[in-house]
């Protein structure tokens, strides 16, 4: 008996490795604010350096840019950009490295290219950041156009044209972040002439240096701080043709979703604004709240945002509410020690980690696959499907309060007024409480109006008939 418990026990402690082996800490926040653990949603895949791609060690890489099954990664400590492919079975296969343009005949050296941008037809922007220009290019990487310190009177003349991060949308616009322009993005036509800046971030300030900074003298007021916007981070296209932007100042909101008219109209509907952890610590030498250095959209609308403070990748939906972080600062895999860079590839992540030099992708688990098959339902308008499939996410993660509040979302859409409340209640949801209890009256009293009015009208027309009544058979008493 001893032999066969021995046995078991032999065959059983494998599986209780395979079982128990710790996940990359994933997590959310619930209605008060308190960190809720969570199976993972994404998993590392694939972990990319320079020496495995035969080109020797990435050097400060800073600029990533995927379009279809291309990578494109900035090596900008080398002065150079390489190109990979990615094969059906998820290999990434060096296509190129470029360090050079040729203009009229003659070899021009990137010098620290900090990003990379394909449009539709094919066409390179690559911010030359070293070299003071945008550089366009086609998709054979000749030379077409560059772009360099606008001729403007908002340029100050000792003011160096340091481009850093650019997007180009459909119409062919060219939106650069450059650095020490904080008036908002650079905007470019698709010709490369200035047009002037968009959508500058909002002054934020703290009421009490305002009113001491008020009442100082001008000496006392030329050694404080300026009241000024503060800079962009990052930017992304998402395929509506509207600009992400990120900023990691840690004061403005970290993240912005642009019109052409430069306006935010990001939708921030959840327990709390996308601004990552809404606790923290400060150990391990590591301070203060999110700061994200990046941004990326996907189909349905959902986002990624990149935290350098904390290495931790926070996905949002459309409404705002926070789907899943996860990753940490460290040298374990799935870990960052200093994040530069976010892209998307379908629903793949890929992480560009400037001090360990190294690229990292992540795919869906099938806990993750199924949260954004909700989402995607729901905005297919398949919203009984979508309940569906967040009961099933609930099996999986019973704290989950967005799943509540996503069968909650599809209830009402479907007109079922009573169960969006129930639902939105269970999770503190007053928002969609107030908009489905709103919806429930409305419907409840056009159903019910006959009702109301014959109680009404019997309230009124039977105390008046049993008047008449008795005054009737009073008069016949007395006749």
């Amino acid at each position: 008996m001893k032999k066969i418990s021995l046995l078991l026990l032999v065959c059983i402690l494998p599986l209780l490795h395979v079982f128990s082996e710790p996940t990359k800490y994933t997590y959310n926040y619930d209605f008060w604010s308190e960190q809720v653990v969570s199976p993972d949603a994404y998993r590392p895949s694939a972990y990319i350096l320079g020496t495995s791609l035969g080109v020797g060690n990435f050097r400060e890489p800073q600029g990533l840019f995927v379009r279809g099954n291309r990578v494109y990664i900035c090596d900008s400590g080398n002065n150079r950009i390489l190109k990979l492919e990615v094969n059906e079975e998820g290999e990434h296969n060096l296509v190129s490295v470029v360090s050079s343009v040729i203009i009229d005949g003659d070899e021009s050296p990137f010098n620290y290219p900090m990003d990379i941008f394909e449009n539709r037809d094919g066409c390179l922007y690559i911010t030359d950041t070293n070299n003071h220009r945008v550089l366009k290019l086609d998709e054979d990487w000749n030379f077409v156009y560059s772009i360099t310190k606008p001729d403007d009177e908002s340029f100050e003349e000792n003011m160096e044209f340091l481009p850093v991060k650019l997007v180009v949308d459909f119409a062919g616009r060219i939106f650069v972040q450059a650095r020490n322009v904080n008036k908002g993005l650079m905007e470019f036509d698709n010709r490369g002439e200035f047009v002037g800046y968009m959508g500058a971030n909002k002054v934020k300030f703290n009421f009490i240096d305002y009113i001491w900074k008020s009442i100082s003298t001008q000496a006392q007021r030329e050694r404080m701080d300026l009241f000024i916007p503060i800079e962009y981070s990052n930017v992304a296209l998402d395929n509506d043709g509207f600009v992400y932007v990120s900023n990691s100042s840690g004061q403005a909101d970290p993240v912005r979703r642009l019109n052409a008219m430069g306006q935010d109209i990001l939708i921030r509907n959840g327990y709390e604004k996308p601004i990552g952890d809404l606790a923290y610590g400060n150990a391990g030498g590591i301070l203060g709240r999110s700061r994200f250095i990046d941004v990326t959209a996907f189909e349905n609308d959902s986002y990624a945002c990149f935290d350098r403070t904390r290495g931790r990748i926070f996905m949002y939906d459309f409404q705002g509410n926070l789907l899943y972080a996860f990753g940490s600062v460290g040298n374990k895999e799935g870990y960052f020690l200093q994040p530069v860079a976010l892209e998307k590839m379908g629903y793949a992540l890929y992480a560009l980690d400037s001090r360990a030099s190294a690229l990292t992708r992540f795919d869906l688990t099938g806990y993750g696959q199924m949260i954004n098959t909700a989402l995607n339902e729901y905005k297919a308008g398949r919203y009984e499907s979508s309940a569906e499939i967040w009961e099933q996410v609930l099996k999986m993660n019973g704290n989950y309060d967005l799943a509540y509040i996503g069968i909650g979302r599809a209830a009402l859409r479907q007109g079922d007024y009573q169960k969006a409340m129930k639902y939105y209640k269970l999770k503190h949801f007053r928002v969609g409480y107030g908009k489905a209890f709103q919806l429930y009256r409305k419907q409840w009293m056009e159903e019910n109006l006959w009702k109301i009015l014959l109680i009404l009208g019997i309230l009124i027309i039977v105390p008046a008939l049993i008047k008449y009544s008795i005054k009737i058979g009073k008069e016949i008493r007395e006749a």
